[in-house]
Parts: structure tokens; C-alpha cells; sequence
């Protein structure tokens, strides 16, 4: 990946705009077009939805720039609104789909005029190998065109890694894997180019294409790849191909289309081509898909996860299901980005939002939230479990059979009523992660943490200290045992699920397998935590998302979210609000209480990098407190307790005795 990145609008230009300077703000407008118009277009690739979301972009843009905080971050903060965006679109259809799957199927279809990839081959004059890269795109999977719509302009220098993860609510170690994901079904999707526009074609290829029908789907992208892969024909048809970074680095932006040309719109609105409206109107009728929605933030909601890597804005309603009055209009898809009237009324709206909003009293908010609604607490303390006496040698080994009959789905009835949660007292909420290391009993009476987890469904080697308790977990599918459950019943009331089962290098499950073994951690835990997942928990259609509606299809019990997160910003505020912002969305989505069982500062996108030690106690101190004061964090767990004293980390303690200023830190949080 090259260093050579474009600029953003110049922070100075976002400082007066931000102050109510009209002209700065026309400016801001115009910037920001072609890359809003290049996301958006590349993740829906040219579907007719594009022109409303766009709109809807902007329209966020213009409302929330009062509150962004950081003017040098106004790329970031912009590209986080319109990945939002994106995925309100996505979920709106998504809730239309039980009701109108017939018209889902033919609107899911793109229209050859509006195809993105077409225009970015024409725009851009495309040729060999770069037009190979662009016709790749259409083989992935829906769930990658979003990540595309950011990668590519990663690769031709329009954003910086830190900008894309920042946009995808991801680690940038996250975004890094997920990256690479992407890229391998793109390499993949080239050679599948490249055989099926071969001349002369290899006849068995000819053979299995018999029955495809033309359209690039994720499906036949497979079944063309098994091909490739095992024909000594097709198979050396990459000896020549470049790498996609350099293909690709330094391409221009895909034009707008004349119609959205911001400097002709925005004069024609200026000299009287429309009223401006009030905000109650920017959205009402067909083309806003329903009253006003576009301006009401999502209720309970802050920004997406880590909004920006720099800490852009503060209370902009992002996060979450976009809430909207109805279903889509069907009379609205015919239209197309092309289409003068939607064009104009991107600007027009802009326009008149631009009016009524500097025009305002400015004591006025722009924007609000509600907070979610809180899980009320008690200050009854919550009962410390008897250790089990029984070794386990690690979380993913039996340990022999068990005394007790097996736990079974029979036992746990699909259509049980959740288990009432135990109430948790404010000061019950602080935790660790633990290891085995010299002194590890005392230094976790001495951490002042009032509950613990191992990975483990016990606690060989580690005395529970009177102040703390111990949960259990199930940590994978191997851990489903007699012996472990049994375990885990016996240091109950409390049982963890999966340890971050969308992560290769952890427990590894597919959401199937993860809800086929459930009613079995029903019936070993009376309050039952969700799967928790590496990265991405509030995303609709992602692991736990998926994971939480075969749930409730299926009547099984999960009674709060088990949520990880690891920042890679290690300042102080913009680190909290990240975090807390993570966890807004994810209560949002699941209204259920939830319990953050790992979280520290460490930056994963280039190896393992940890702040300095003022920085992670810095943190620790923030961080707690705030999550002391979020009445739906039941719990949460710093990783973890050990720390090596010849090498940096988030550890608390490097013996028994001896704290790191993390540990000093998170000793006095309360």
C-alpha cells in the first residue's frame, strides 16, 4: 500500500464553516461531493438508491459540522457519516425484505445504465489489467462492497487506513484482516476474469459456465475458482499480473455526473431556483423516503465505533438501525442519479438546511441524542460462587467425564423465559482478565477488581480473593463437555459464551454450529452471556448479528451481550468516547445489558504497538469512570491482569505485588 495520500478540505475552510460562514460552507459542499458520490456509488454499485444517500450524507453533514471538534478530521468524520449511511440503506430494505421479497429480488438487480463498475471503467478510461481489477469487484460478496467502496479509495490515495477502519467500526487490526479477506477473493476474481474473457476460452470452463446466466454472482465466483485452480490451462493465467495497490494508485476519482455538478446547483438554488424549506420539510414525501427521518437521529444512539481516528465529532446521531416512518415509496426506484430532479434536490436540500441552520438561534443545538434508556442497578452485590476443585487443563480440553448427568437441549427448553439477571452494583462492574504468572492470587486481590474470568470454565492456580468472584466460560466448541459445563454450573449464577468465534486464530465457529450447541450452555448457566465477537458487534448481518436472530427464531436465552474492543487511538478522550460510542450502538441494537470482557489500548495495524504508560493509566482512569456511569454496562474487563516487565503492555501487574501505572490507575478506579 503506497504513503502518498490527497488531502482533505483544508481545516481553515471547516473552521468557518463550522462558525456559520455561508460561502465556506458552499465550499465544504462542493469538496466533499465526488468522494460522498464515489463511496456511496462503489458500495451500491450504481443502484438507484444512490441519489438518497448521498443526500442523506450530506444532510447529515450539514447538521452535525457545529459539533465536530476537530476541523483536521473532517474526512474521517465525513466518510464515518457515509458508511452509515450505506448501512441504513441496507437495513431499511433489509426490514422490508419478509414483506415485499418479490420486489426485493428485482430491486436487488442493478440497472446496466447505473452499473459503478461500468462508469469507473468509462470515466476513467480504464485499460488491461486496472479494467480486469474494476470487472473483479462485481464477483464479491455483498457483505465486501461496502469495505471495496473504501479500500479502493485507500489504494488510488483518497483515505488513509485509519480512516477506512475508523468508518467500518473496526480495529485497525481488524480492518487489516478484513482487508486482506477482500483482497484474496479479488485476486481470485481476477483470475476468473481473465479465464472467461480468454480467447480461445479453455473448453472445459466453457463446460461448467453451460448453465451460469452472464451476472458475476459470489456463487459462481467460487465454482469458476475451483476450476481455475485445478486446470493447468486457466491456472498460469496470472504469471503477469500486477499488484492491485499499484494498478490502482493514483486513479482519479469516478466524475460526477453532470446533474450533481455542485457549482451549477448551488448557483441556481442561490439566485432563487427554490424556497428554502424548514427542517421539518428537508425530508417529507417520496424522495425523502418518508417525513423527515433523514434529520431525526437515531434514537438512543451516538456515533458509529471510533468515529474518527481523531476524534471528530461528539453526539452526532449515527449508530444503528436509520429509523424512518414507513417502508420506501415504491413509485421512487425508477429514479437515477443521472436524473436532473434528484440532483437538484441533493443541493436544494443542502441548501435550504444551510439557511435555516446558520439563520437559527444559535443557542439552538444541531443535533441531539437521547441516551438509551437505562437498565436500572441495585446495590445488592452480586453472590461470589464457590471455586470448583477440579483442575482443566485449558479452555478448549476436556477434562474427563463428569460426575453429573450431561446438560442437554431437553434439560434447557428452547422456549424457556430468560433468566432474570442478577443485579449488579455500580461498583461490582470493574473486572480483569486473568493468567497464570508468579503471584497472580495476590495481585488480583490487590487489583481491587471485583470479578474475574480465565477463558476457562474454572480456576486452577488462582484463590478467589473474598472482594471478587470468578465467571465461567465456555471458550469453543471443544469446551462443550460434560466436564466443562458441569464446571461452569458449579461457578455459576454466571456463564460467558464463545470466545470471538468470527476470529480464525480464536474459536473459530460458524454461527450454525454456535446455536446448535446452545441449549446445552442454557442449561449450565442461569444468566447466559452472548458469543462474544472480536470486532463488529452492532453491524447488521455480522457474526453476532446473525448469531442473535437464530436466537430469537429459535426461543434460546441470551441474557446480556458479551462485547470486545481495543483502541488504537491513544488519546485519552477521543479513546473514551470511541469506546463509549462502540457500546451505544451496540445497546441500541440488542436493547440487553452488556458486558465488555476484554478492552485496553493496543494498536494492531502494524504488528502490536501499546501506548506509553501515562497514556494506557491515562486511559484506564477515563474509561472507567465512564463506563461506571452507563447504566446498560453490567460489567466490564481490563486485559488483562499480567504484564511483563522487560516488554510494553496493558498488563496491571508484573508479580504479586508490584503494579504498572495501569495497574495504580485501575487500583483506584471505583
Amino acid at each position: 500500500m503506497h504513503n502518498t495520500h490527497r488531502g482533505g478540505p483544508d481545516p481553515g475552510v471547516v473552521t468557518a464553516a463550522r462558525s456559520g460562514d455561508r460561502q465556506s460552507l458552499e465550499q465544504l459542499v462542493r469538496q466533499c461531493l465526488p468522494l460522498v458520490y464515489n463511496i456511496v456509488g462503489r458500495a451500491l454499485n450504481g443502484h438507484a438508491d444512490v441519489d438518497d444517500v448521498v443526500q442523506e450524507t450530506l444532510l447529515r453533514m450539514v447538521r452535525g459540522l457545529p459539533k465536530l471538534r476537530d476541523p483536521s478530521a473532517f474526512r474521517s468524520w465525513l466518510v464515518s457519516i457515509t458508511i452509515r449511511q450505506v448501512r441504513n440503506r441496507e437495513n431499511l430494505r433489509a426490514s422490508d425484505r419478509d414483506r415485499r421479497a418479490h420486489l426485493e429480488d428485482a430491486e436487488a438487480i442493478p440497472s446496466p445504465a447505473l452499473d459503478f463498475v461500468g462508469l469507473t471503467i468509462l470515466r476513467l478510461g480504464l485499460t488491461e489489467q486496472r479494467r480486469e481489477v474494476a470487472e473483479a469487484t462485481r464477483w464479491l460478496d455483498p457483505d465486501d462492497q461496502e469495505l471495496l467502496s473504501l479500500w479502493w479509495l485507500e489504494e488510488t490515495g483518497e483515505l488513509e487506513r485509519a480512516e477506512l477502519a475508523t468508518a467500518l467500526g473496526l480495529s485497525d487490526r481488524h480492518a487489516a484482516v478484513r482487508v486482506q479477506r477482500m483482497k484474496q477473493q479479488m485476486e481470485v476474481s481476477r483470475l476468473v476474469v481473465r479465464a472467461l474473457a480468454a480467447v480461445p476460452r479453455c473448453t472445459v470452463l466453457d463446460e461448467t459456465a453451460a448453465t451460469w446466466g452472464g451476472t458475476p454472482s459470489p456463487l459462481w465466483r467460487k465454482r469458476f475458482a475451483r476450476h481455475v485452480r485445478d486446470c493447468p490451462v486457466c491456472a498460469g493465467r496470472d504469471e503477469d499480473l500486477l499488484p492491485m495497490g499499484g494498478l490502482l494508485s493514483g486513479l482519479p476519482l469516478v466524475a460526477l455526473p453532470s446533474s450533481l455538478d455542485p457549482g451549477r446547483v448551488l448557483t441556481a438554488v442561490t439566485d432563487g431556483g427554490a424556497t428554502p424549506s424548514g427542517p421539518g420539510d428537508m425530508d417529507s414525501g417520496p424522495e425523502g423516503e418518508g417525513g423527515g427521518s433523514v434529520l431525526d437521529p437515531a434514537p438512543g444512539v451516538g456515533a458509529p465505533p471510533s468515529v474518527s481516528a481523531h476524534s471528530a465529532t461528539e453526539g452526532h446521531g449515527l449508530a444503528g438501525a436509520h429509523r424512518r416512518r414507513g417502508p420506501r415509496p415504491r413509485g421512487t426506484r425508477g429514479r437515477t442519479i443521472a436524473g436532473s430532479a434528484g440532483a437538484v434536490a441533493v443541493v436544494v436540500t443542502v441548501t435550504a438546511l444551510i439557511v435555516t441552520h446558520f439563520n437559527a438561534d444559535s443557542s439552538t443545538p444541531a443535533d441531539t441524542r437521547t441516551p438509551p434508556a437505562p437498565i436500572p442497578t441495585t446495590s445488592t452485590p452480586t453472590p461470589t460462587p464457590t471455586p470448583s476443585p477440579s483442575p482443566s487443563p485449558s479452555p478448549s480440553v476436556s477434562s474427563g467425564p463428569s460426575p453429573s448427568p450431561r446438560p442437554s437441549a431437553e434439560s434447557a427448553p428452547p422456549q424457556q423465559s430468560a433468566a432474570a439477571p442478577v443485579p449488579v452494583a455500580a461498583g461490582d462492574k470493574k473486572g480483569v482478565g486473568v493468567w497464570d504468572f508468579n503471584g497472580v492470587s495476590q495481585a488480583l486481590g490487590a487489583s481491587g477488581a471485583r470479578w474475574y474470568y480465565n477463558w476457562n470454565s474454572q480456576h486452577p492456580g488462582v484463590s478467589t480473593p473474598a472482594s471478587a468472584s470468578f465467571v465461567p466460560m465456555i471458550w469453543g466448541e471443544a469446551s462443550v463437555t460434560d466436564a466443562q459445563l458441569t464446571q461452569a454450573r458449579a461457578n455459576g449464577p454466571y456463564l460467558l459464551g464463545f470466545n470471538e468465534p468470527d476470529m480464525a486464530e480464536q474459536s473459530n465457529m460458524s454461527v450454525d454450529r454456535a446455536l446448535e450447541l446452545w441449549p446445552r450452555l442454557m442449561a449450565a448457566g442461569r444468566v447466559l452471556g452472548s458469543p462474544a465477537v472480536a470486532t463488529g458487534a452492532d453491524t447488521p448481518g455480522g457474526w453476532l448479528d446473525r448469531f442473535m436472530s437464530g436466537a430469537e427464531a429459535k426461543g434460546y436465552r441470551v441474557d446480556f451481550i458479551t462485547v470486545h474492543w481495543y483502541g488504537g487511538d491513544f488519546r485519552t478522550a477521543q479513546a473514551v468516547d470511541q469506546l463509549t460510542s462502540y457500546l451505544a450502538a451496540v445497546y441500541e441494537r440488542y436493547r440487553k445489558p452488556i458486558w465488555l470482557t476484554e478492552y485496553a489500548l493496543i494498536d494492531f495495524s502494524q504488528g502490536t504497538r501499546f501506548p506509553s504508560a501515562e497514556q494506557q493509566a491515562d486511559f484506564v482512569t477515563a474509561s472507567t469512570e465512564a463506563l461506571n456511569d452507563l447504566s446498560y454496562v453490567q460489567r466490564y474487563a481490563w486485559f488483562g491482569l499480567g504484564a511483563d516487565p522487560a516488554k510494553p503492555s496493558s498488563g496491571l501487574f508484573t508479580d504479586g505485588t508490584t503494579a504498572t501505572a495501569a495497574g495504580r490507575a485501575f487500583r483506584a478506579a471505583r
